[in-house]
């Protein structure tokens, strides 16, 4: 299996079940192929930049095994679409 982190920023100004639902509808995702080894959620914070008018973002780490990229591409597909995901990033580990 291989491992992965994958880093999602979200909107500030949303409601604690809100995001909570949001963070968890993300997350199904990945349970396609593989297990998410660690959540570090780092909160709101400052952006270095300005990202659609926003300038601070809930910020959200996760690192997942996966058997192959279907769970992946489908976290790609909902953030990409999801008006309250402000910006993510997939990164690969060695």
């Amino acid at each position: 299996m291989k491992k992965y982190e994958i880093m999602y920023i979200l909107k500030p100004n949303l409601e604690d079940a809100e995001r909570n639902e949001l963070i968890g509808k993300l997350h199904e995702s990945f349970k396609i192929d593989g297990t998410i080894e660690n959540i570090d959620e780092w909160g709101l914070r400052d952006l270095a930049y300005e990202i659609k008018d926003e300038k601070k973002g809930y910020y959200v780490v996760v690192t997942i095994s996966a058997s192959s990229t279907k769970g992946i591409d489908e976290f790609d597909r909902i953030a990409k679409i999801n008006n309250n995901v402000l910006r993510h990033g997939i990164f690969a580990m060695k």
